[in-house]
């Protein structure tokens, strides 16, 4: 399977990190690369297995995290307890995702987001999340028969739908909800795991645990290939 690619003139659905589609968010990262010139701040492109059967669809890369380092869920709060659940389950080599150059690999795993580029506040507009959305559409495309997407939060949620050419009344958002695709595979919803969602306990660690566990468990994953992951991170 292709892994997702730059983007070649006239084609909108392959990422480009020079994407500049949404004038609102551009004029943001030109303003946080001037306050911060060592930040990636640019779009953040998918991290992962180019052939993972496990999506897992965020919001969109934070100020200091992903934003900062180019890499999902990479540098900041957030992506505590994704990278250590990860981990549990035999997702991900390491249980933490420090910057791009930490030798962190995702075996049958992806991470992406519903936006690619640092919104003002962390609060994309509904313009911005359908402008980005072909780029979701085309990461949908690339996975394997049956796969797993988990979609962190209702804007993650809708974003997935959306770029699967469902309705959205029909896959109403619940955390711990499943759903069964058409096309063949599945949609997992999780609360997302930022630091506001942990601190107050709306998301605890063991309900994000179930939540992969039961990923885990569709793949047909589990206890064995956490092992195997971890022997190859010695």
């Amino acid at each position: 399977m292709a892994g997702i690619q730059s983007a070649q003139e006239g084609d909108l659905t392959r990422f480009s990190t020079d994407c500049a589609q949404c004038p609102r968010l551009a004029r943001h990262l030109e303003s946080v690369r001037a306050v911060h010139p060592g930040y990636h701040a640019r779009p953040v492109p998918a991290f992962g297995d180019p052939d993972a059967k496990l999506l897992i669809v965020g919001l969109a890369p934070g100020l200091h995290g992903a934003n900062r380092t180019g890499r999902p869920f990479t540098g900041d709060y957030a992506g505590v307890l994704l990278y250590r659940v990860l981990h549990q389950f035999g997702f991900a080599t390491h249980p933490e995702s420090v910057d791009r150059d930490d030798g962190l690999r995702l075996p049958g795993c992806r991470i992406t987001n519903a936006v690619k580029c640092l919104p003002p506040a962390n609060k994309p507009v509904p313009e911005e999340v359908r402008t980005c959305n072909p780029y979701l559409q085309h990461e949908l495309q690339t996975l394997p028969p049956a796969p797993v997407i988990l979609a962190l939060g209702t804007i993650a949620h809708s974003a997935v739908i959306r770029a699967s050419g469902l309705r959205q009344a029909a896959y109403p958002f619940s955390h711990g909800a499943r759903h069964d695709l058409p096309a063949g595979g599945w949609l997992l919803d999780s609360y997302h795991c930022s630091r506001y969602n942990t601190q107050t306990r709306r998301l605890t660690a063991a309900m994000f645990e179930q939540v992969v566990e039961e990923a885990a468990s569709l793949l047909g994953t589990g206890p064995s290939a956490a092992r195997s992951a971890r022997r190859e991170d010695r």
